[in-house]
């Protein structure tokens, strides 16, 4: 209901999303990203320390289902951990309609070792379905860091964000405001610009447009994930990831 909003999307773990699907689509909701890094119960589990498969699959069907258009299943390629399952959720995606992105895993925060151990250049990854599909180039609505290809002789289209192996900093425009009024500059570095007490002092558009042109200043040329290992000591889901 807000003026000048023209699409809307919700990145999700789906656990919870087949009770409020039918919710979300008439408040206008259009499109999902969802989080599904493998198709066994035991391994999503330990993936997710604790996730319910069965809870995501019944939430991708629901939206489904409701029209959600499109939904992007994204999938973090693990080195050693979910790899054999690459062709087990192209299947899957091309059997129920949804897109796919792979994502190669970033050292950041606490798991900064776990990611570092189970890396996963998507070049390898996308070798190995050059080596059983003919990839064309394509494009998605909504965005983002993603470079897309299309199985040809299907619908099916499947995108590498590949911040390691080859960074898109060049071409990012995404920022991020955190629930506490914070505004993040970048994933993988530490700027940021404080916003809330700003809000609650009643600051007019104009100041805030100032404000918010001065933190987009402080958005650094790139990441150094290889070059500074471990400096960001921000989880993923402190900002959203």
């Amino acid at each position: 209901r807000i003026p000048g909003i023209e699409d809307l999307s919700l990145s999700t773990n789906a656990l919870l999303l087949a009770p409020h699907a039918r919710a979300l689509h008439e408040a206008g909701v259009s499109r999902l990203n969802i989080s599904l890094d493998s198709l066994k119960p035991d391994r999503f589990a330990d993936i997710t320390r604790g996730g319910d498969l069965q809870a995501v699959i019944d939430g991708l069907m629901a939206a489904r289902a409701e029209g959600f258009s499109p939904i992007k299943i994204n999938m973090l390629a693990l080195k050693d951990l979910n790899d054999d399952e690459i062709f087990d959720v192209v299947d899957f995606c091309a059997e129920h309609g949804f897109a796919l992105r792979f994502i190669e895993t970033m050292p950041m925060g606490e798991t900064g070792r776990f990611a570092q151990n189970h890396y996963l250049d998507l070049g390898l990854v996308r070798e190995q379905l050059a080596a059983r599909y003919e990839l064309i180039p394509a494009v998605m609505p909504g965005g983002g860091p993603a470079r897309y290809v299309q199985l040809k002789g299907t619908a099916l289209k499947i995108g590498f964000i590949t911040p390691i192996s080859r960074h898109f900093c060049a071409t990012c425009n995404r920022v991020r405001l955190g629930v506490d009024g914070t505004l993040y500059l970048c994933l993988g570095q530490e700027h940021s610009y404080p916003l809330r007490e700003l809000l609650r002092d009643g600051v007019d558009d104009e100041e805030l447009k100032a404000h918010l042109i001065k933190a987009l200043a402080l958005k650094p040329e790139r990441h150094e994930f290889i070059e500074k290992p471990g400096q960001s000591a921000r989880l993923m889901s402190k900002t959203g990831g």
